[in-house]
């Protein structure tokens, strides 16, 4: 029998470990968290107490996008490039992610969403679009639901409207796992506190553990054109929650994305920018 080097041996355990690579569906996958596009005005607004960091970029409709829990706004590299063109966006870093500071109040969505309310008044603009991943999205119906005078559109990406619309143990996901570790380096090089992410990751787990828990009044209450969308293999949203979302709020849409998870805005940009775009500027 032929003995295997070791070098030979590691050659081929290489090999093996890039066909799995190889192998992965697209849903698997975590594509790089884009950088900040060039010509964004960035600037903290000082709102609700805290200084909130945020970024514009175009000129025409207002668009608001909002991040997902833990996140920060650079995630929304390949949607900015694609509205610029039509759109003024406005990128936030949501209370305590990113750059934007945070004070003693506990995390809550609809403290969250009065700080967008509170930035929209501090850049003049009375009502924008909504476009939301994940924690963005439960903002962005938050925002419907409470100040239904300051929302055009929402694009509600892999929200949810009660806890029990989550997966168990969605953080043992591969996929999902591999977020919280890269969103958890990003804390350490954006936040003004880089230690703290255990404790920022507790806090947050804390509003996960009880929010949001929205009746089905109201989501019937909301106006506003909704567009519920999710990947079909979303790690973290059970899919008879978010079609239950579409079937609530009155004359919602639904849009689920083939071959694409919580994540899909990373994982097949074109699609999604191309689903946001229509939503946004279709009758």
């Amino acid at each position: 029998m032929r003995v295997i080097s070791a070098a030979f041996s590691a050659f081929l355990l290489l090999i093996a470990s890039l066909g799995t690579v190889l192998a992965a569906e697209r849903w698997e996958t975590l594509p790089p968290t884009p950088p900040p596009v060039a010509g964004e005005k960035s600037g903290f607004a000082e709102v609700n107490g805290i200084k909130l960091y945020y970024a514009t970029i175009g000129k025409g409709p207002a668009v608001v996008m909002l991040h997902g829990g833990l996140g920060n706004s650079d995630y929304w590299g390949l949607q900015v490039k694609a509205l610029a063109p039509h759109h003024q966006v406005i990128l936030v870093d949501s209370r305590g992610h990113g750059r934007s500071m945070r004070d003693a109040r506990p995390y809550g969505y609809d403290l969250m969403a009065d700080d967008v309310v509170a930035l929209l008044d501090h850049l003049k603009i009375q009502r924008a679009d909504i476009v939301g991943w994940s924690d963005g999205g439960i903002l962005g119906l938050d925002l419907a639901i409470r100040h239904p005078d300051r929302v055009n559109k929402i694009f509600a990406f892999a929200a949810n409207t009660v806890t029990s619309g989550v997966k168990d143990g969605v953080e043992k996901n591969p996929t999902f796992a591999a977020y919280i570790e890269r969103a958890g380096k990003e804390y350490g090089k954006l936040s003004a506190t880089p230690k703290e992410y255990d404790a920022f990751v507790d806090q947050i787990s804390h509003m996960w553990a009880s929010q949001p828990n929205w009746s089905d009044a109201d989501l019937k209450s909301i106006k506003a054109p909704v567009l519920v969308v999710d990947g079909d293999h979303d790690e973290a949203i059970k899919r008879e929650h978010t079609e239950y979302i579409a079937t609530i709020v009155p004359g919602a849409g639904l849009l689920i994305l083939p071959n694409a998870s919580h994540f899909a805005f990373l994982q097949d940009p074109d699609f999604f920018n191309a689903a946001v775009l229509d939503f946004l500027d279709g009758e």
